[in-house]
């Protein structure tokens, strides 16, 4: 059969394919100096609804339908009431450092995020790359936010 060939081919693209499927979707562009992470349409924390964070604690993905727009940025909200919220005082949830991970920020770096890894300290959000980088943020959160908010002047003109 001439298919019989094809069987190699057709067996490592699908497990291209798979591993591609379990790799994590990046917001940022690479190579964009943009001050904020979004991705190439605009959306910022990767659909992500910035007021869940402070309402309910959790990471929680909003809908595509309830949308509001801000500097430059689309987010999404899981309910008209997170998207009013926002609206009348955006400042209140934007992710800081343009929602880059706050422990590359801290080390000098631009460096994309992983929404997931959220977390509100003293009324701000922080984001930070995946598991390694927020166990680092945890260990002084403090100590993390101070070295990144020096660094973040010159970072946020970094290209990503």
């Amino acid at each position: 059969m001439p298919l019989r060939r094809y069987r190699p081919i057709l067996a490592a693209a699908l497990i291209i394919w798979s591993l591609a499927l379990t790799r994590p979707l990046h917001a940022g562009v690479p190579g964009s100096s943009s001050p904020v992470n979004l991705d190439a349409s605009g959306l910022a924390l990767r659909g992500y609804d910035p007021v869940a964070y402070f309402e309910t604690g959790k990471p929680t993905h909003g809908k595509a339908s309830i949308t509001a727009s801000f500097d430059g940025a689309r987010y999404q909200f899981t309910s008209d009431e997170h998207r009013k919220a926002f609206m009348r005082d955006p400042a209140k949830y934007l992710p800081q450092f343009g929602g880059f991970c706050a422990v590359g920020t801290a080390f000098g770096e631009k460096v994309d995020t992983d929404p997931e890894t959220g977390r509100v300290i003293n009324g701000k959000l922080y984001l930070n790359n995946g598991p390694k980088a927020q166990a680092i943020f945890d260990k002084d959160p403090i100590d993390t936010i101070s070295r990144a908010d020096k660094n973040w002047p010159t970072v946020k003109e970094k290209p990503l």
